[in-house]
């Protein structure tokens, strides 16, 4: 009699489980596939599913963090100003490359997201940790008014030591100087970690979604840009965090292969902004917030001899479209010769996975590379699942065997380059925070393809044979790896 009321117990909570579980996952619109990795979590994980649902598949879609997106565009407003005080453009200058698609995405980023082509730019590209930490401490050293820095890993480390320390340095020195970081990624930082630059009169925040992770559980979503800006008019953009493994100290992932640039120009007033956004933002209810003032956005000191065309692109869950995604998506599908990619993590949704088996079909030179090893086990095997997959639409898989590759670039048709934070995963098009800059350069663009020819020296090449070589039990790993990728 126990015996039958046990299963009859244990068959009520499964159809209540199973119930809410579905009630759950459809109270809200989403994508297919993460709807099924969900109900897939729920049904067979019943009551703990639900506690993993609590901290990592709610949304904050109704939250007041979108005022981060609802703040004022005073970069908009100088930016127009520039354009007003040049007239006319200078006589050296020439219109961005010309691409069959160029107009096109760039209108589509300016009507989507508000962000304009910038035009009066310098950049500088850097593929190596060290050659871009010694580069952007002396833009901090030589900084004359205010220094904003936002990562999404800014961990207790030797090179993490010395940039705090150069940062409370300038802070004693009477700067502006302001910190902010997701400490989810930043693991070991803890808050007295920066006492010492508070204490010299820096400021310092953690990042909106880390705060009342309990009661708003935002576990899920995180800071994921790598954004600093000195004095409003050089701006820092790309894949690099600080901590030591990129700067090629630590053993573990061997050379740490990552993109990153340097901007002097227009493009820094967007990237300001951005920062201004994040930081009142994450601020305390009673804090005062960061006022659109016309000295942190100055105008009137770039050279209007330059003329890299830019676009700064930033994306996140406060956005109720998928911005970023959604661009790359354009520009696969509009490519006329060759898509080159670089990305930590391959984890396409179905909308980007077709773009890309479209282009390789219609004769599109489709290369992607990604690392040899995983620093995620599970987004490692998934993105294994993806390559073999993508290999037998005909594109061309590099996996790159110096050490780990964390860029985050992009190349198409040799016109057009992309080189910022995010990565070609679920995470990075749903739930990070992320910045991309936009170039329309040919010069700048042929830069990014040469260092990704210059790793393909590196890599090896995805074949059948090598697919077949990893064995029943490792496609086994992959492929459900591959059911969670969705949530992961």
């Amino acid at each position: 009699m126990i015996d039958v009321w046990i299963i009859w117990l244990i068959f009520i909570i499964l159809v209540v489980n199973t119930i809410s579980a579905l009630i759950t996952v459809f109270h809200r619109p989403r994508n297919i596939v993460t709807t099924w990795a969900w109900i897939l979590v729920l049904v067979l994980l019943p009551i703990v599913g639900f506690l993993i649902y609590a901290f990592l598949g709610r949304g904050i879609a109704q939250e007041k963090i979108f005022n981060i997106s609802n703040q004022e565009h005073y970069s908009l407003s100088q930016l127009k100003k520039m354009a007003i005080a040049a007239q006319k453009k200078p006589q050296n200058a020439s219109r961005y490359d010309e691409t069959h698609y160029a107009d096109h995405i760039i209108k589509f980023f300016n009507e989507t997201e508000e962000a304009p082509l910038t035009r009066h730019n310098e950049i500088e590209l850097f593929f190596d940790g060290q050659e871009k930490f010694k580069r952007l401490f002396e833009d901090i050293r030589n900084a004359k008014d205010t220094v904003h820095v936002e990562y999404y890993a800014f961990i207790k480390s030797d090179i993490g030591d010395k940039f705090l320390d150069l940062l409370t340095q300038k802070a004693k020195e009477g700067l502006e100087v302001r910190l902010l970081y997701d400490p989810w990624g930043s693991g070991g930082t803890r808050p007295r970690y920066f006492k010492d630059f508070q204490a010299a009169g820096g400021e310092v925040l953690p990042f909106i979604t880390s705060k009342n992770v309990i009661a708003k559980t935002r576990l899920n979503y995180h800071l994921h840009r790598k954004i600093v800006v000195v004095d409003g008019t050089t701006g820092w953009i790309g894949g690099f965090n600080v901590g030591d493994q990129y700067v090629n100290v630590t053993d573990k992932f061997g050379y740490w292969r990552d993109t990153h640039s340097r901007i002097f120009g227009a493009a820094t007033l967007l990237l300001q902004e951005r920062f201004f956004r994040d930081w009142n933002a994450s601020l305390d209810n009673k804090a005062q917030p960061l006022a659109f003032l016309e000295k942190y956005f100055p105008s009137d000191k770039f050279d209007n001899t330059s003329n890299v065309p830019i676009q700064i692109i930033s994306d996140g869950p406060d956005n109720r479209e998928e911005v970023l995604k959604d661009g790359f998506i354009d520009m696969i599908v509009a490519a006329k010769k060759s898509v080159w990619i670089q990305s930590p993590y391959l984890v396409p949704d179905d909308p980007m996975f077709t773009a890309l088996t479209i282009a390789a079909r219609s004769g599109v030179d489709v290369r992607i590379m990604i690392p040899c090893m995983p620093d995620h086990p599970f987004i490692y095997r998934a993105t294994q699942y993806y390559a073999n997959l993508l290999t037998t639409y005909g594109i061309k898989i590099y996996s790159y065997q110096k050490g780990f590759l964390h860029a985050k670039t992009s190349v198409f048709d040799g016109k057009i380059c992309s080189v910022g934070s995010m990565n070609h995963d679920f995470r990075s098009y749903s739930l990070n925070f992320e910045a991309n800059a936009f170039i329309y350069d040919s010069k700048v663009t042929h830069k990014v393809a040469r260092s990704f020819e210059n790793d393909m020296e590196d890599s090896i090449l995805l074949t059948p044979k090598i697919i077949k070589e990893q064995g029943m039990w490792m496609h086994f790993k992959q492929r459900f790896s591959r059911l969670l990728s969705p949530i992961l």
